[in-house]
């Protein structure tokens, strides 16, 4: 019955790394979007004047884009919690956690969640 339990409460916290990258980009990637006259363009050098580029000749296609890439974010987000519930994770608490950090992670998370095999019983 413990692997049970352990398998309605699996929850692992992703990389650090993965995280750091994508909070920071996707940083970047609102400010480009939403405040994009507040940018030291030439202090950021190639990424600058590519950033730039992109903010003069396709600041639509960036608006866009950064919506999409919520909508996939909660899209991964919902799969998580059909993933929760095909692997026996039951515990609510620990499917919002899986949802939420899916959401602000992507597949930084969900690869994660994807991964894990849960341990089944033998029935006699």
């Amino acid at each position: 019955m413990a692997a049970a339990t352990s398998d309605a409460t699996y929850f692992r916290r992703g990389s650090l790394f993965w995280f750091t990258v994508i909070t920071v980009s996707f940083s970047y990637y609102t400010w480009v979007v939403f405040w994009p006259q507040s940018i030291p363009y030439r202090s950021l050098g190639p990424l600058g004047s590519f950033t730039r580029y992109l903010v003069d000749h396709h600041h639509t296609l960036l608006h866009n884009g950064f919506w999409l890439a919520w909508l996939i974010h909660l899209g991964e987000s919902l799969y998580a919690m059909v993933l929760c519930k095909s692997k026996g994770i039951t515990d609510s608490r620990t499917q919002l956690f899986w949802f939420l950090q899916t959401f602000l992670f992507g597949i930084a998370s969900l690869s994660i969640l994807i991964a894990f095999s849960p341990k089944h019983q033998k029935r006699t």
